[in-house]
């Protein structure tokens, strides 16, 4: 049985991964998540994604006669088109979160897994609603600094939650890894 690596970083991948039961080595990938120019934010989650698995699975498989599955991710928000990833900073989030009150954005998560044969590539959409928030609401969020290592600037699973009230499509996407899809993929190449 192959052993199934994260390539990433991400406290809440290795959280979702967890509890939904996979074994796992995590080796985050450190590649450039920039955008390329006029690059759609499906075709980038995916790229990155593919990037992360890639780049691990060769580094892993060089040293090794061991089988690696690797499984890369990325998350992006957007909105009227617009990429809006981790913010820069404080001001930056707060204009992140001003663009996305009162109203609804897409979470999409590219999803990659590499083997020696292949690297499948996936991506999963979710629509997420937001109330309206003032601007005492949104320097209070900013203030317990959990929005600034997060895309768009919030996190479903922490005290924007409150913000939230409907999405169409898979939770854990927007938390960071859209399980039902990886465990969908895992299962077509490996059997996991």
């Amino acid at each position: 049985m192959p052993t199934l690596v994260l390539a990433s970083a991400s406290p809440r991948r290795r959280e979702l991964l967890t509890n939904a039961g996979f074994v796992f080595t995590v080796q985050p990938a450190h590649i450039v998540e920039d955008p390329l120019t006029d690059e759609e934010p499906i075709a980038y989650v995916t790229r990155l994604a593919r990037e992360k698995a890639e780049a691990v699975y060769r580094q892993l498989s060089a040293g090794s006669p061991e089988a690696f599955v690797v499984l890369g991710a990325d998350t992006t928000v957007t909105l009227d088109g617009h990429i809006l990833g981790k913010p820069e900073d404080a001001n930056d989030a707060a204009r992140m979160l001003r663009m996305l009150s009162g109203r609804t954005h897409r979470v999409i998560t590219g999803v990659a897994v590499a083997t020696a044969k292949r690297v499948e590539v996936a991506a999963e959409v979710t629509a997420v609603r937001f109330l309206t928030l003032c601007e005492a609401e949104i320097a209070a969020y900013i203030a317990t600094g959990e929005p600034l290592d997060k895309a768009g600037a919030y996190g479903i699973q922490g005290r924007a939650a409150k913000w939230i009230p409907r999405i169409e499509g898979c939770y854990f996407n927007v938390v960071g890894l859209p399980l039902a899809l990886v465990a969908t993929m895992l299962e077509g190449v490996t059997g996991l």
